[in-house]
């Protein structure tokens, strides 16, 4: 068998996984022999991270560690094989990589990129189904995933096996379809001195706060003093690489649990924004192999995505709605679908 090492490579973590693999077969992705969570900031590139990491797997497995191929996932764009990942400083080629860890095959890829390649080696547990549809074997997957920004892919089939694409989906234009949308618009215009609202401004975690605010300044209704609260702090610390405030976990946590009107109605438009955009990467893929939500969030609000208004504004195609109807719609519930695609990428090398 041989060794495997995928990494999902983050600004503030990186996560490392010595996989043991026999073929290139999805399952392989998913046979981990040692993993390990790191902190980015506490190391000044990803070559001392790795040899520490394969020096602790050598020592907890009792096994010679020599992976003969690495995939890693990387939270920022990857060209040439080149990335930098602005937020620690650090910048990384394939080429060096490989010298410096003596790994012959390293390959550097898209964090998103990684999630695509991850949905081929999911289960059924690792999944939660909001749509069954009409799959059919072989057609296009298309993949999409709010969290800090708004990831979009897409996976087309060759005749062999699914190639994985990357996009900038997220970055298109922001449709506004009610009147409470076109003032959101407006509101975010002038708010933020810019010429365009995208999509990633109101389906990822920043949109929710963006929605609470245009919500709260409009006096829509109360704000809770804990919510009230981490806002003034967040608020603060614009500009600065990291906050230590999340009002976007505080406020969905709010609205699970229907203690504040303000949070419902934030997460109830940021759940038909969320699921507009993904019938819009729908209608142009038709992705009857299946449209796959990953993200940070979805799977933590499973509730408000479940209460019918995500696939309604899914469908909601005019003439199209009949074909929206038979994509299969499912929710990654795993959290390391990227260290998983990493692997199988590793695998393909």
């Amino acid at each position: 068998m041989s060794q495997l090492l995928a990494g999902d490579i983050g600004g503030t973590k990186t996560i490392l996984r010595l996989v043991e693999a026999d073929a290139d077969h999805a399952e392989t992705a998913r046979n981990s022999l040692f993993e390990k969570r790191y902190s980015s900031h506490e190391f000044p590139d990803l070559v001392p991270m790795v040899k520490a990491f394969l020096e602790e797997a050598q020592a907890e497995t009792g096994k010679t560690v020599q992976p003969e191929k690495a995939c890693f996932g990387i939270a920022g764009p990857v060209v040439n094989n080149t990335s930098k990942v602005t937020n620690i400083g650090w910048t990384l080629e394939s080429d060096r990589l490989s010298e410096q860890l003596s790994i012959p095959l390293v390959s550097l890829i898209n964090d998103f990129e990684a999630i695509g390649y991850g949905i081929l080696a999911l289960d059924d547990s690792d999944l939660h189904t909001l749509q069954a549809g009409k799959r059919e074997k072989n057609a296009p997957i298309a993949v999409i995933g709010a969290g800090t920004g708004l990831g979009q892919g897409y996976l087309i089939h060759n005749g062999k096996e699914y190639q994985v694409y990357g996009s900038e989906g997220g970055h298109v234009d922001f449709a506004a379809r009610t009147e409470l949308e076109f003032q959101l618009s407006h509101y975010l215009l002038e708010k933020l001195n810019i010429e365009r609202i995208s999509a990633e401004r109101v389906v990822s975690g920043q949109g929710i706060v963006a929605i609470y605010q245009f919500l709260r300044d409009r006096n829509f209704a109360p704000e809770a003093p804990d919510i009230a609260q981490l806002m003034n702090v967040w608020e603060s610390e614009i500009g600065r690489n990291e906050k230590t405030a999340d009002p976007a976990a505080l406020i969905s946590q709010a609205a699970l649990e229907k203690r504040d009107r303000l949070s419902q109605k934030t997460m109830a438009m940021f759940v038909e924004a969320y699921g507009t955009e993904a019938g819009n990467l729908a209608l142009k893929l038709l992705p009857y192999g299946g449209l796959y939500i990953a993200g940070g969030i979805a799977a933590k609000i499973l509730p408000l995505m479940e209460e019918g208004s995500f696939l309604r504004a899914f469908a909601l195609k005019g003439r199209m709605r009949s074909l929206m109807e038979r994509v299969p719609v499912q929710i990654v519930l795993n959290p390391q679908v990227g260290l998983i695609g990493a692997a199988l990428r590793a695998s393909r090398l």
